[in-house]
């Protein structure tokens, strides 16, 4: 379907009636749709749908992670592979002490030496295993030395 086609059949779902939604939905969804299902709710499934085919799906990863959050497996917000940008300077306090990492493409430098992960970081600042997202502040703490 081209972006012209695209436009035109998000369009045509603005005054379509019942009968052309769920029409639109089993073609969409191979399937009926939800017995009290909304005029609005597949007016918005349907333009998903068509923009999905349009413009491509969510990334494979994200599609693991929101079914783990639906099955009860993971919790919102807690993936374990955070995604720091090249530039961004991460402080972190310690024993009276401020650290300041610096995220390259490389890795993540501190006191002039580049580490491959956080962790490494982490541990050679205290000298403990630590989870080096815990230790920065990336995820919610659940105990540990510090807390």
């Amino acid at each position: 379907m081209s972006q012209d086609k695209a436009g035109q059949a998000l369009r045509e779902l603005e005054d379509a009636s019942r009968g052309t939604l769920v029409a639109q939905w089993r073609r969409h969804y191979r399937s009926e749709p939800p017995r009290y299902a909304s005029v609005e709710f597949m007016r918005q499934a349907i333009a998903y749908a068509i923009q999905e085919r349009e413009l491509g799906g969510l990334p494979a990863a994200a599609q693991r992670e929101l079914l783990a959050i639906a099955k009860g497996t993971q919790s919102a917000g807690t993936s374990s592979k955070i995604k720091i940008k090249p530039g961004t300077k991460l402080l972190r306090e310690w024993d009276g002490n401020t650290y300041e990492v610096l995220v390259t493409d490389k890795g993540f430098v501190w006191n002039g030496t580049t580490y491959g992960s956080l962790s490494a970081v982490a541990m050679a600042i205290t000298g403990a295993k630590w989870s080096g997202q815990r230790f920065f502040g990336l995820l919610k703490k659940r105990g540990g030395p510090d807390g």
